[in-house]
């Protein structure tokens, strides 16, 4: 991906620094990404939105501070307005049958599974799924806080300068989003089976 045709004023040293950079961080900033939004589709907006900013503001980066962190709190601050731009709406499941009108019949979809190793299907479904579903259920900070420290393993201190807020803020959020994830899960799972 080269940034450096995408945007004016970045001088040729730095845009060749910041494509090693992406080069380099891409793969965890999509799998933050995607634990942030849930689907490939979001993840890839929502990294591609991040990496575009982050090149916009280069010549801010600090570059005594791991760029990660830089990229994390920029990502964060994406998803969050992204998610305050979105209108609130209802989505209904594709196994519940569909009515039409009154008195109308109801109509269920068969759609068509094409993965090839059922097995695979279900160990993805059994473990990714009802996890992915808690995650989208936390509200962004706890959820955010949760990924960089659980999923990436970054310290408290990185957390609270990639998400810009206080080390006690982060404890907090991370207490707090632990406990809700795992009331969840545990929801999710007493529902499946």
């Amino acid at each position: 991906m080269d940034f450096a045709t995408r945007a004016g004023g970045v001088s040729r040293n730095d845009s060749k620094e910041f494509d090693a950079l992406v080069e380099r961080y891409h793969r965890q900033a999509y799998n933050i990404a995607y634990r942030l939004t849930g689907n490939n589709s979001d993840a890839e907006d929502l990294t591609q939105e991040s990496f575009l900013r982050a090149y916009r503001f280069f010549d801010r980066y600090r570059r005594d501070m791991p760029f990660e962190n830089w990229l994390y709190r920029i990502m964060s601050r994406v998803f969050i307005d992204e998610l305050r731009k979105k209108p609130k709406f209802r989505t209904t499941s594709l196994d519940q049958p569909l009515s039409f009108g009154e008195g109308g019949s109801e109509v269920t979809l068969e759609i068509p599974d094409f993965e090839s190793n059922p097995e695979h299907h279900l160990l993805v479904d059994a473990l990714e799924e009802p996890l992915q579903a808690a995650l989208d259920s936390l509200p962004a900070e706890f959820r955010t806080a949760v990924i960089l420290a659980d999923i990436e393993g970054l310290s408290y201190e990185e957390i609270a300068e990639a998400m810009h807020c206080s080390l006690g803020t982060v404890r907090s959020r991370l207490h707090r989003g632990r406990k809700l994830l795992r009331q969840k899960v545990r929801v999710i799972q007493k529902a499946s089976f």
